[in-house]
């Protein structure tokens, strides 16, 4: 084949290009065919089909300092594998993914997730930092891909520490929980460098003279290979050689360059022992990133792992912690691997109330029943003991298990995992701190991702029984007044007018002295549904007392840890942190407004209900209602 400028093929490519594109897509032990895996960094990104779990071919590496998008690089790729189409599309990048649109710091790029799927016409193109990639890796890493530098036997199931110095230095780790992992997100380079001898503090105070605060990956990193050696430098250095020249002349033997070398081998020892302090991380440390494994025989018999265990009177805790150098061809394409099956895995059990609802004819009657329930509530049947739903469902339990078994799966505990992994995990949670700077299509991503994500995790911490509470409170109040100061005041608003439709007087005050007024007119009877986003303010706990004194009730919308949650009769809890001395709090704001539009909901299905039996004992309630609510509007124009 040709050769092509910008990219080459490794070994393996090349011996299956030709007649064998053809029948890659009949090797895939995937159903749907291989995957496309790929790892950007700053110039280069290395790309691979993978065709069966972490069976990778078609390995291709691409300079990109001369291609303009990310998008270029992908289609060259597949233009030269051949037919072969991947629908499922993995990519692990050296950047920030705070949403859908990623604009690269380390170089000029700058694409939608969604606009490149559907340009490039995959099903699915899931995008993940490239260290969360990395550290997703190590738990499938063999032994025969790392190697273990000084003493340690790793705990099983136990917390992961990685460190990863290349351009930067990232710092990561991973969390077992049950069957799977989870990763941290971190900044960790960027804490303070902490000298370990006093050749470490000439290097920090030669920094300190270029930037006011060092950190970490300022010097145990690329560009900090570059610094040390002018640190060390005898008369000091204006200019010092890329960290690939002092890294060969030190391998070398050249003096300076391998004492510029020992110092970041060593400086690397105390960060990765902070590291496994600060985590636990008795399953080991792991070491990956591009200089590391460059260094090779020299960093095993350097003074990383001396300085390691070089902690006082924690030295004994470090010693028994492994540390390994991973030396993985394409760890990163294990890690996204992982986590695009884990992501494809999951979007097959989000449609698994769709699967139940398909299948429910193939069932039997008994069975049927089961499966109504879960297609009615299936929250509920997430947290319900069998008994309970079986008797829920008018069924025996042995039916209740028959049932799942039908539909395909082992039991009722593994029907539920599917069940409760399809409900909670269609929409990503994540929050993204919007910040000066942000172009107009970042400004409104991170807003509209931070309010989904928000509502979401909202409805999977609703407490039923507050909201049950709440609705039939209003819905038997003589007079309801809603309280609300600053943002909540608009809340308290749209309140007003969603219950003065009940044809029941309500009210709406912002100002807390009107607010102490109002709640010594209130008696039993009457409702108060206090808004607030801290729940802390002075005036707002006055007005609620004031109206519990007088023996009417309080339904709190607010943080459930707050003075207002405890005084409340019933609280509904909104807990949700914003940072509001510099925003105005408008997610809060956002899920205030929703618990109301519940609320008004909950109200109105229980007085259909009254209308329903009205009119089996002969009234009109539907006219006597429409009476009600053209009162209520006379009464708001009264006012």
């Amino acid at each position: 084949m040709p050769s092509r400028a910008g990219w080459s093929l490794n070994s393996m490519t090349e011996a299956i290009h030709g007649a064998k594109h053809a029948s890659v897509k009949g090797r895939s032990e995937f159903p749907d065919g291989p995957r496309l895996i790929a790892d950007v960094g700053a110039y280069h990104v290395r790309c691979a089909l993978e065709v069966a779990p972490r069976q990778f071919e078609h390995v291709a590496e691409f300079d990109t300092r001369g291609i303009s998008s990310l998008e270029e690089v992908l289609r060259t790729y597949l233009k030269d594998i051949g037919p072969v189409r991947p629908v499922h599309v993995g990519v692990a990048i050296s950047n920030p993914i705070d949403g859908d649109y990623v604009r690269m710091t380390n170089r000029d790029w700058a694409f939608s997730i969604e606009s490149l799927r559907q340009s490039m016409q995959f099903n699915t193109l899931l995008v993940v930092n490239d260290f969360t990639a990395l550290a997703m890796s190590l738990p499938h890493i063999g032994d025969g891909e790392r190697q273990q530098v000084g003493h340690g036997i790793a705990q099983e199931n136990a917390v992961i520490g990685l460190l990863g110095p290349g351009a930067g230095l990232g710092i990561s780790g991973l969390i077992p929980a049950n069957d799977r992992w989870i990763t941290l997100g971190s900044e960790g380079g960027h804490a303070s460098f902490s000298p370990g001898d006093s050749l470490e503090i000439e290097v920090l105070r030669h920094a300190w003279r270029r930037y006011p605060h060092v950190s970490a990956e300022r010097l145990v990193s690329a560009s900090g290979i570059r610094l040390i050696y002018e640190a060390l430098a005898q008369g000091g250095a204006d200019n010092s050689p890329d960290e690939d020249i002092i890294i060969a002349k030190g391998l070398s033997g050249d003096t300076h360059c391998r004492a510029v070398l020992d110092c970041f081998c060593t400086m690397l020892g105390t960060i990765a022992a902070d590291v496994a302090l600060n985590l636990g991380a008795m399953g080991g440390i792991y070491i990956g990133g591009e200089i590391i494994p460059q260094l090779g025989e020299f960093f095993i018999q350097s003074g990383f792992r001396q300085r390691f265990e070089a902690k006082g009177r924690l030295s004994g805790y470090l010693a028994k912690i492994p540390t390994y150098v991973i030396s993985a061809a394409h760890p990163g394409f294990i890690g996204v691997s992982v986590i695009l099956s884990e992501h494809l895995r999951h979007a097959d059990k989000a449609s698994l109330i769709d699967h139940v609802r398909l299948q429910r004819e193939t069932l039997s009657r008994a069975e049927q029943r089961a499966a109504d329930l879960v297609l009615q509530k299936p929250r509920w049947v997430v947290n319900a003991p069998v008994g309970d739903i079986a008797l829920a469902a008018d069924v025996s339990q042995p039916t209740v298990i028959r049932f799942c078994r039908s539909l395909g799966f082992k039991g009722l505990s593994d029907f539920k995992l599917s069940l409760a992994s399809g409900l909670t995990g269609t929409v990503p949670i994540r929050h993204s701190q919007v910040s000066h700077g942000d172009e107009a299509y970042e400004l409104s991503a991170k807003v509209l991702n931070n309010t989904v994500s928000a509502i979401v995790r909202f409805r999977d911490s609703l407490q039923p029984e507050a909201i049950e509470r709440a609705s039939d409170m209003l819905h038997r109040a003589r007079r309801i007044e809603f309280f609300g100061m600053g943002n909540s005041a608009v809340v308290a608003q749209d309140g007003q007018h969603k219950f003065l439709r009940f044809g029941v007087p309500t009210t709406a005050h912002s100002d807390p002295y009107v607010q102490q007024m109002a709640a010594g007119l209130l008696g039993s009877g009457d409702v108060v549904v206090a808004i607030s986003g801290g729940g802390q303010l002075p005036e707002m706990l006055r007005c609620v007392d004031l109206a519990l004194s007088a023996g009417a009730e309080v339904i709190a919308i607010t943080s459930g840890l707050s003075p207002l949650a405890r005084r409340a009769t019933v609280c509904i809890p909104v807990n949700h942190g914003e940072n509001s001395p510099q925003f105005i709090a408008m997610v809060s704001r956002i899920l205030h407004l929703l618990v109301i539009d519940v609320l008004a909901v909950g109200v109105a299905l229980q007085r259909r209900g009254h209308a329903e039996l009205a009119a089996a004992d002969g009234f009109d309630d539907e006219a006597m209602f429409a009476g009600k609510e053209n009162a209520s509007h006379r009464i708001s124009h009264m006012r």
